[in-house]
Parts: C-alpha cells; sequence; structure tokens
C-alpha cells in the first residue's frame, strides 16, 4: 500500500513541472486579456478625457454629471464658473472632473447640410 502511494507521489512529481509551466502559461495569457480588455480602454478613455479637458475655453457649452447645461465663464487651475439658463446670476463654481461634454459654440451654430440642400447649390 505505502509503495503505491510512494509510486503515485514520484509520478505526481515528474507532473509538476510541466503543471507549473502550464498555469504559469495561462496565469499570463489571462493577465493579457484583462489589460486589453479592461485597463487599455480606461487609459484610452482618461486620454480622451484630458485631450477634452485642455480644450476647454470660456464661451463652451458643457453637460455636467448632474445633468445640468451652461456655459462657462471662467476657469481657474481645477475649477471652473459655469452659468445656468438666462438669470446671469446663477453661476456656479464645480470642478473640472464634474463636466461630462463640451460643445463648442461654432459646433453648435453649424447647419446640418441635406441633399436637397446640395442638390439647390448645384
Amino acid at each position: 500500500m505505502y509503495s503505491d502511494l510512494f509510486k503515485m507521489a514520484a509520478t505526481a512529481a515528474d507532473a509538476t513541472p510541466v503543471g507549473m509551466s502550464y498555469y504559469l502559461i495561462i496565469l499570463v495569457v489571462m493577465f493579457a486579456f484583462m489589460y486589453f480588455i479592461m485597463i487599455r480602454p480606461q487609459r484610452k478613455q482618461e486620454k480622451e478625457k484630458a485631450a477634452m479637458m485642455a480644450a476647454l475655453a470660456v464661451g463652451d457649452s458643457v453637460r455636467t454629471t448632474g445633468g445640468f447645461i451652461g456655459t462657462v465663464i471662467d476657469i481657474h487651475d481645477n475649477m471652473v464658473i459655469i452659468e445656468f439658463g438666462n438669470n446671469k446670476n446663477c453661476r456656479i463654481p464645480m470642478v473640472k472632473e464634474a463636466i461630462v461634454e463640451i460643445e463648442k459654440p461654432e459646433d453648435a451654430v453649424k447647419p446640418v447640410e441635406t441633399k436637397a440642400d446640395k442638390k439647390k447649390k448645384d
């Protein structure tokens, strides 16, 4: 009985290096998968948000995380002052991280050209 146990232990010891390398390969593949599925897209979004915040200028229309839409009046290091609505006295300082979307004034004014408009030009 004990001799059978020793034989099993010997075969298990022989299989261990192959098993360890197999598990190591699986671990590396799982880490690479997690990197390309989760970490890389998150870094890409962070870069896009940083570029958006760098392009923020006075007069831009912004939407906040709370759903409020207003116009940027003043920009400080980490804070912006936003004017909401037609009431000129409704100015609220907010951190830049609260801004979700930025619309430039020239983007809002551009009319969308349709096929009928193109035919009229010709």
